[in-house]
């Protein structure tokens, strides 16, 4: 069981690998390598839903049983907008296509959607955690 004070470097250590991934996928976008950025797209905000997962003490290291604790208990209860779920969702699949069919490819516009995406989730993400730390959230 970890403690309050480690789970506190643990939620800020989450935060921090989403936030250096958004440089890692503007990297690899601008080098025109867009299934890797597509894959670095997605483990953006894998990281920041494991930092809300500690944030109320679920923890999985399984991305589909991540993925429904969040749509189960914030999409779904609307805490958080559904849209982001929808951004979830697709960039698990862009993901899973990237890493393991063959002759996929990604344009750069659909890769820069997904970038602008990844950030508008993690901030939306981050933004709840801290609110909830004011107590302007409930879980």
């Amino acid at each position: 069981m970890i403690g309050d004070n480690n789970r506190q470097v643990l939620i800020q250590y989450r935060l921090d690998q989403a936030k250096a991934t958004v440089s890692e996928a503007e990297l690899l976008f601008n080098h025109n390598k867009y299934r890797a950025a597509v894959n670095r797209i997605y483990y953006g905000m894998f990281y920041c839903l494991l930092a809300l997962g500690n944030k109320f003490r679920f923890e999985t290291s399984k991305h589909s049983q991540l993925i429904g604790w969040f749509n189960k208990n914030f999409i779904k209860e609307k805490k958080i907008d559904q849209k982001y779920g929808k951004i979830l969702r697709e960039a698990f699949k862009a993901r899973r296509q990237g890493d393991y069919d063959a002759f996929i490819d990604f344009s750069s516009d659909d890769v820069l959607k997904r970038f602008e995406d990844m950030k508008d989730f993690i901030n939306t993400i981050k933004k709840y955690i801290f609110e909830y730390d004011k107590g302007i959230h409930q879980l």
